[in-house]
């Protein structure tokens, strides 16, 4: 329930936010190049910032326990949904921009990131791709129901509804969640035997500020942990290509829309509709039975390929109707997610499931950084009149390679059995 109240507020306001961003950087206009490069530096900044920030969110889970950590992003997120609610005005809209960034560094991918978290402190190894398909499902059925509500919702309400809803969720997380520790004395097993032994004979402030600091994964944990696992190293380099091919798609898809169909707000609203209840039914449904019989990796080889071909149909989409059978696709590309979260959460000990899990939202905060500042380039470019040659949908035909690489490297993937933590230790 916490994560639909919260997903429900954040996906409501995507059909309407190109609207806005037009209205208030380019009025009167269907093709913008100002507006897509706002938006492209936009995600590059707060994946920089998520970048830095979802491994040691993952890190302080594992410590701290996961509703301590989801309390700051779920409530943080309110402040730039709150502004727009206020006024759309064109100085209202940079302030909102300017706090877009501030939270979202911090916010963007930790929700999901400690949910995963969540579940695989509660779910047995077995089940976990299944219950991580759920969870992706009622994040779609939030999708579907706030994209639903904004068809039918004025701008202005639509954000105004958006906020109550992102209060709602922080009020009902805070009342009605328990937490998720593992133990009490929760520690990183990646760090070396020889290094928490220099930890025992320290006073208790002394081993605090040590403790502190170890919470703080570096570069050399980070490798060490790739190290660890083949399949973990694989499922990271796809993660990162998955992530760049959607970023990419999602930065450029509503803007290519806009121009080459004139789509507004309601159309938007229509297609996310569509993804939203093809990906609900596929991963609530189809995900839990096919799962155990055919397993994580073959799985998610099936999501990414389609992914790729539904990328490439919406850039060479002739007519308007083609982006609403591309929609379609999401009821077998869905898969991809949910499958590498299983993959990596089998990988690492139970101690260590916020910084796994927090290593790969990392992975994805980096592809969050490159993908804008390669596509969104390229979007600005070709749906301007200086293109070199008339392919509007260009830049989204090169999101859809990048996530071919990523469905090529997905089937080398073999479901190895799971790392224990001695394993990673002894690694060190």
């Amino acid at each position: 329930m916490t994560i639909f109240l919260h997903n429900f507020a954040a996906f409501m306001v995507i059909p309407a936010i190109t609207d806005v961003t037009m209205a208030a950087l380019c009025p009167g206009k269907d093709e913008c190049s100002i507006a897509i490069y706002f938006s492209g530096l936009q995600h590059a900044i707060i994946g920089l910032g998520s970048l830095v920030m979802m491994p040691l969110i993952g890190n302080l889970s594992d410590k701290y326990g996961r509703k301590a950590l989801l309390t700051l992003p779920i409530t943080l997120t309110i402040i730039p949904l709150a502004i727009l609610a206020y006024s759309r005005s064109r100085n209202f809209f940079y302030a909102y921009y300017v706090f877009k960034i501030l939270t979202s560094m911090f916010c963007e991918g930790s929700v999901h990131c400690l949910s995963l978290a969540y579940v695989a402190d509660n779910v047995p190894e077995g089940r976990r791709a299944s219950a991580f398909g759920i969870l992706s499902g009622i994040g779609s059925s939030a999708f579907v129901c706030g994209t639903l509500s904004t068809r039918f919702l004025s701008t202005a309400s639509t954000f105004q509804v958006a906020t109550a809803m992102g209060m709602l969720s922080a009020v009902y997380m805070r009342v009605f969640l328990p937490d998720s520790i593992v133990n009490d004395n929760l520690s990183t097993p990646i760090m070396s035997e020889g290094k928490l032994d220099g930890i025992v004979n320290q006073d208790e402030e002394s081993d605090k500020k040590i403790q502190m600091f170890k919470t703080l994964p570096s570069i050399e944990d980070m490798l060490v942990l790739l190290k660890s696992s083949l399949t973990f190293s694989q499922a990271a380099i796809v993660s990162f290509f998955s992530t760049l091919s959607d970023v990419g798609l999602h930065a450029s898809l509503l803007y290519y829309l806009k121009a080459r169909f004139h789509f507004n707000k309601d159309q938007f609203a229509d297609l996310m509709v569509i993804t939203g209840i093809a990906g609900t039914v596929s991963q609530l449904l189809l995900m839990p039975i096919l799962a155990p019989v055919l397993g994580e990796a073959k799985l998610l080889s099936i999501g990414l390929f389609f992914n790729c071909v539904h990328m490439i149909l919406y850039s060479i989409a002739w007519s308007f109707w083609v982006p609403y059978a591309a929609a379609l696709f999401s009821l077998l590309y869905v898969f991809s997610q949910p499958c590498i979260r299983s993959i990596v959460s089998k990988q690492v000990g139970p101690c260590e499931q916020g910084k796994a899990q927090g290593f790969i939202s990392g992975i994805g905060s980096f592809a969050n950084v490159a993908s804008p500042l390669l596509f969104s380039p390229l979007t600005a470019l070709f749906l301007s009149e200086r293109a070199p040659f008339n392919f509007p949908g260009f830049s989204i035909m090169c999101v859809g390679f990048a996530s071919m690489i990523a469905f090529v490297q997905s089937l080398m993937i073999r479901a190895f059995p799971p790392i224990s933590s001695e394993r990673v230790s002894n690694l060190h």
